[in-house]
């Protein structure tokens, strides 16, 4: 069974801050290089870069020389045909280039072998980092380029490789010298070996850096039990305190207000029963 080997890779998040580096993907980064598979690619991408337009004409495409020049005999000098043969200024080329093709087709597997190789050998040099999410809401190069200063890239040659077609981000990278922004899954072998560093989004390799911690961020050091709180904190908590003992105040105040009033009603009512027999016996006895 061959030994598979886990490869690191240093991590960062959107503004430059450093966190804990991060597993690569053991499938795609076994530490497998293959040499010759990556000069096949490199070779059959610069062949198809060409455009096969160079032309020239031969003897049979040059306008005149359809007369003799001169008699066959009787002149002393060589015999000529046409004053468009190609040992004739002005005349045909021999062999020269025409229009065609230099594609070169390279098997699907061999192109994914290749493209692998090179991310490896990226992996084996350090030479990968894995950022965040980069998310622009317009184009600003400066904001990239403060980036890669943070990073300490700039002036290498960086390939940036996006989640997705990012254009904000593509044209952000354009004016940069020796940046380069392509779709992850668009990048070929050759411009993995062109770049110096390859800075590549956590989300195209299905990492999280979301949870992670930021080394550069210190974190608040918490309370243990016993120990006062921040003065904010505290003074947060009084607030609420008062303002809790100003209702329940407030609530005690108006029950005993609307008890001593039911109270004051209830004795009305006793007087009011008590005088009603008397006020009836003076009526009789008048």
């Amino acid at each position: 069974m061959p030994e598979t080997t886990t490869m690191n890779a240093a991590a960062y998040n959107a503004e430059g801050a450093q966190r804990e580096s991060v597993a690569l993907p053991s499938e795609l980064f076994d530490g497998t290089v293959n040499m010759p598979v990556m000069h096949q690619a490199v070779k059959a991408y610069l062949a198809n870069q060409r455009q096969g337009n160079a032309s020239t004409k031969t003897r049979g495409f040059v306008i005149g020389g359809n007369q003799k020049p001169w008699k066959q005999k009787g002149t002393g000098r060589a015999r000529q045909g046409s004053t468009r043969a190609p040992q004739w200024v002005g005349g045909g080329t021999v062999f020269g280039p025409r229009p065609r093709s230099y594609a070169e087709a390279v098997p699907r597997k061999v192109r994914a072998l290749a493209r692998k190789s090179a991310l490896n050998a990226r992996a084996r040099e350090n030479a990968i980092i894995v950022i965040d999410s980069l998310e622009y809401d317009a184009p600003k190069t400066s904001q990239l380029a403060g980036l890669l200063r943070t990073l300490g890239l700039y002036g290498k040659k960086v390939l940036i490789l996006t989640d997705g077609v990012k254009p904000n981000v593509y044209m952000s990278g354009r004016n940069l010298t020796d940046t380069q922004v392509l779709n992850y899954p668009d990048v070929s072998t050759f411009h993995i070996l062109w770049s110096e560093v390859v800075l590549i989004e956590s989300s195209a390799l299905g990492q999280d850096l979301g949870a992670g911690s930021d080394e550069s961020a210190p974190e608040e050091p918490r309370a243990e039990e016993g120990e006062a709180k921040s003065p904010a904190k505290a003074a947060a908590k009084s607030a609420k305190s008062a303002k809790k003992s100003t209702r329940k105040s407030a609530t005690k105040t108006t029950g005993r207000k609307s008890a001593a009033k039911s109270a004051a009603s209830g004795k009305s009512a006793r007087k009011a029963t008590a005088k009603a027999p008397k006020r009836a016996a003076k009526k009789k006895g008048k």
